[in-house]
């Protein structure tokens, strides 16, 4: 195979391949002979169908076969003899070819940088601690009491009140028709909840038991129910019971009904929930300020194609969030305005992603075999049953989904090596302050459509943590 080099620029690098028609031939006799054996054919013993009759019945997939296969391992060699690291699939162009002639092959390509040596001395975090308050124990309590109501019989004939449970039979009619889905009995409605569609608890409000009412309702524009969407309808409802809200005492009977043994071990557990979230704002904290030290500190080249298939991912996301709004035309207006600073933030993605992973490989990190296998059998979970031993195969046989899903992980990895290799002084905050410190970094970034939030530190990582 002749080899010459026809672009060398920055990261992009461009080769002419010429196959000879030698090699061509010689990889179309080799699969005649091991063909050969298996052919049969009116006239001859089994196995003994001549060379070049079988040439003459499959040569032309034969050589197709032979033509593709030379293709593949050409590249491979110009990768490996060349030393040459591919940032994304290479562009493989076969030039025009006739049976009996040299092949000829463009091969076009972005390659990773050279990433300089990652500057890791004087790395200094702050990491924000933040102490769980009896205060914020005893709120998560009344949040738990607040979504575990009990109620009780009223005074007859008390009118009903916001808050309470009306217990109803009720039937909706579009033009007088009942339609399908609108009718229950027995429907326990909290009035307040916002559970029904807008005016219909409304004007439960005053019912009594043993009370009938007519209530007129119009189905929102955007109702999922194409056929009752912004549609005036009715309700004929009656009112079998009229509830009260019972005050809820947090003791042991409480924690009983939640399946614990008393109000102590609530809180206990309640106080480590707590403790879970707040250390996971403390991490979102330091990995931000790590990143950003990292991204301050080293500037290199990056492969454009990386970048592009980064932004497009991010733009992506932009688009469905914008399709969520409101005025979604004004929303893609705004993203329009922030495309160069999206860029920008793909751009610092890639860098970071490329200098995590020189500094995971430099130092020995890695994710095991075990850890691989927890990961797919999480992921497996997201899918029907029947359908997790698919995934699992998927997983094994294409190394690029493969690589995906172990991304994350080990860049968690190398942000905790970093971690113990920076001077970390402590501050204790308040969960407040810790999210206000958080929200004022992403004040400082570009923002998505009515998200609220830096898509670089909103994701929280750097992609491609782990070269090709």
């Amino acid at each position: 195979m002749q080899t010459v080099e026809t672009l060398n620029e920055g990261l992009k690098r461009a080769y002419t391949l010429t196959i000879s028609r030698a090699d061509i031939e010689s990889r179309v006799d080799g699969e005649i002979a091991k063909v050969a054996p298996q052919i049969r054919m009116p006239g001859f013993r089994p196995g003994k169908v001549p060379a070049n009759l079988v040439r003459k019945m499959h040569g032309p997939a034969l050589e197709q076969q032979a033509l593709e296969t030379s293709v593949q391992e050409g590249v491979q060699q110009l990768l490996s003899e060349k030393g040459l690291r591919p940032a994304m699939q290479p562009s493989v162009e076969l030039g025009q070819y006739e049976p009996g002639q040299d092949a000829e092959v463009k091969v076009t390509l972005e390659v990773l940088p050279t990433v300089p040596a990652p500057e890791m001395d004087g790395l200094k975090l702050e990491r924000l601690v933040v102490p769980v308050s009896d205060e914020e124990i005893d709120e998560t309590l009344t949040r738990i009491a607040a979504g575990n109501k009990s109620f009780e019989e009223g005074d007859a004939g008390r009118p009903a009140q916001k808050g309470d449970l009306c217990v109803i039979d009720f039937e909706g009619k579009l033009d007088g028709v009942p339609f399908e889905g609108g009718k229950s009995e027995g429907f326990g409605l909290e009035l307040g909840s916002g559970q029904f569609i807008p005016g219909f608890e409304d004007q439960l409000i005053g019912v009594s038991a043993g009370d009938s009412k007519t209530l007129d309702i119009t189905f929102p524009e955007d109702y999922g129910a194409k056929h009752l969407a912004g549609k005036p309808v009715t309700f004929d409802v009656t009112v079998e019971a009229v509830r009260a809200p019972k005050e809820t005492a947090l003791d042991d009977e409480f924690a009983k009904q939640l399946g614990l043994e008393g109000i102590d071990k609530l809180r206990e557990l309640i106080k480590g929930q707590l403790e879970q979230e707040h250390n996971g704002l403390t991490r979102t904290h330091m990995k931000r300020k790590l990143l950003d030290q990292l991204a301050a500190s080293h500037d290199f080249e990056v492969p454009p194609s990386m970048v592009e298939a980064e932004f497009q991912q991010i733009w992506q996301q932009l688009e469905h969030e914008a399709g969520h709004e409101a005025d979604p035309e004004a929303a893609r207006a705004e993203m329009e305005k922030d495309r160069d600073d999206y860029r920008r933030i793909a751009e610092r993605r890639v860098r970071l992603g490329l200098l995590l992973s020189e500094i995971g490989q430099a130092n020995g990190v890695e994710v095991s075999q075990a850890e691989m296998q927890r990961l797919i059998a999480q992921a497996a979970q997201q899918y029907r049953p029947e359908d997790r031993q698919r995934f699992v195969q998927y997983i094994q046989q294409e190394p690029m989904a493969a690589a995906q899903l172990r991304a994350p992980l080990y860049e968690d990895k190398v942000v905790d090596y970093l971690f113990s290799k920076a001077e970390i002084s402590e501050r204790e905050v308040t969960r407040e302050q810790i999210q206000a410190e958080i929200e004022a970094d992403e004040d400082g970034h570009v923002h998505g459509p009515g998200c609220g939030h830096d898509h670089d530190h909103d994701h929280d990582h750097a992609p491609a943590a782990e070269k090709p």
